[in-house]
């Protein structure tokens, strides 16, 4: 089976090209941050400067495994829902779960393992950039000297490639359950991760202003709700789809197929509220902290200016792999609905109204992640900005939420509709033919 994976990666590169981007990207963030650890490690580094070094890479490393992780993942899941037919003729062919389970993960782990050995030349770049950074900003001596070592290079290449192999063999055992009903782990993570998530914003009002930890009940807080808000993305769709008004042959198209396909769809719901929860969480609290201080007349001390590095890392390393996850789904699935596509159009809708179609269903995906998103941000600003500040809302409005949500709409919007627009230039009687 190890050798049909090859093959297979062979013949169609251009399949796993998510998955080796995903791999590479993942890979680089997570041995920039580790070669942190190697550069604190050094000879003659000053306690101040290992214990800088030390946390941003604990706190980031870990953020970016996660993402790693669910990147990977969510590229993985929708590979091998289209290679649906390939896996059941493999079957057919006499081909056991256990080997086909064999060879989708050999597949990953190769792609994984060449995306992460591509990316050792640009995180040691990066590493001593994020070295320069901290240099610049007075949080680590300019003696400290920068090192790549085996810390970042055996995190980055293991952790990517167990995370493909764990997030392969999970999708291709998914798939291969696909008619049998779910269990309860999925609903007890989600209550989960909501309780705990609940528990810990409030447990922002057990603080004080001036205390070092503030801001992270709060910010775990979102982070949980946003996961919880995306394990229940199916059911929160389905709801919305329900008591939403859209009229026309585009409306009518948009809200049939979403009732029909909101468990897919809830694959591009996941990353665009954990995006904009956890982007915009912790960009407003870094705004309220920043204008807590300035006000203070008390200059930066370095644990603030380490915590404010950390906090705008955490949220660049969330805008790429929301951005990657969000796109690597949209483009899987709507170029996987051609046929679909033929068969509106033999059914009589035109073209356009297609394409209005696919518009819409992005519109409504956009501001149900994006509202759910904001809830579960709201949750954790609104404590820490009442402790902080005595005050309900921070003080700067609604430009960094615009922000983030031109960014997530810009991302979901040219993505499909683009994807669709390539689609749609098949003709009709052929795109049913080929997918047949």
């Amino acid at each position: 089976m190890f050798v049909l994976a090859m093959r297979s990666i062979r013949q169609r590169p251009g399949r796993f090209a998510a998955t080796l981007l995903s791999a590479f990207l993942g890979a680089a963030i997570i041995m920039t941050f580790n070669s942190m650890h190697d550069t604190a490690g050094a000879k003659g580094v000053d306690s101040v400067s290992a214990e800088t070094l030390s946390t941003s890479a604990g706190v980031v490393g870990g953020y970016g495994t996660l993402l790693v992780f669910f990147a990977v993942a969510s590229t993985l899941t929708v590979n091998v829902r289209q290679r649906a037919s390939e896996i059941e003729l493999l079957r057919c062919s006499g081909a056991t779960p256990a080997q086909i389970k064999r060879m989708v993960v050999g597949e990953s782990v190769a792609v994984a393992l060449v995306g992460a050995l591509l990316a050792i030349g640009p995180a040691m770049l990066g590493g001593r950039a994020l070295l320069n950074l901290f240099q610049d900003s007075g949080q680590v001596a300019e003696s400290v000297d920068y090192s790549f070592g085996p810390v970042a290079l055996y995190s980055g290449i293991d952790i990517t490639v167990l995370a493909a192999a764990g997030a392969a063999f999970l999708a291709v055992r998914r798939a291969s359950r696909k008619h049998q009903p779910r269990g309860r782990g999925r609903t007890f993570f989600t209550r989960a991760a909501l309780i705990l998530g609940g528990l810990s914003a409030c447990s922002t009002f057990a603080f004080s202003s001036t205390d070092a930890a503030l801001m992270a009940p709060p910010a775990y807080g979102s982070i949980l709700l946003a996961v919880g808000f995306a394990l229940l993305s199916p059911k929160l769709l389905r709801a919305l789809l329900d008591r939403l008004p859209l009229a026309g042959p585009s409306g009518y198209l948009a809200v049939r197929t979403m009732r029909e396909r909101a468990a897919q769809l809830s694959g591009v719901l996941m990353p665009l509220i954990l995006f904009t929860g956890m982007a915009t969480a912790t960009l407003y609290m870094q705004a309220v902290e920043n204008d807590a201080i300035d006000a203070s007349g008390v200059p930066k001390s370095v644990d603030a200016k380490n915590l404010e590095t950390l906090n705008l890392t955490v949220v660049g390393i969330i805008v790429v792999f929301s951005c990657i996850m969000l796109i690597n789904s949209l483009y899987a699935a709507t170029t996987y609905r051609r046929r679909e596509f033929g068969q509106q159009r033999l059914a009589g809708a035109t073209p356009g109204q297609v394409l209005g179609m696919v518009g819409i269903e992005s519109l409504v995906l956009t501001a149900t992640g994006v509202f759910f998103g904001t809830a579960a941000g709201l949750a954790g600003i609104i404590p820490f900005t009442m402790v902080r500040t005595d005050s309900v809302l921070p003080d700067r409005g609604l430009g960094i939420w615009l922000g983030i949500v031109a960014v997530a709409t810009a991302a979901t919007l040219v993505t499909s509709l683009t994807t669709a627009r390539r689609a749609l230039r098949t003709p009709a009687v052929g795109a049913v033919s080929l997918a047949a």
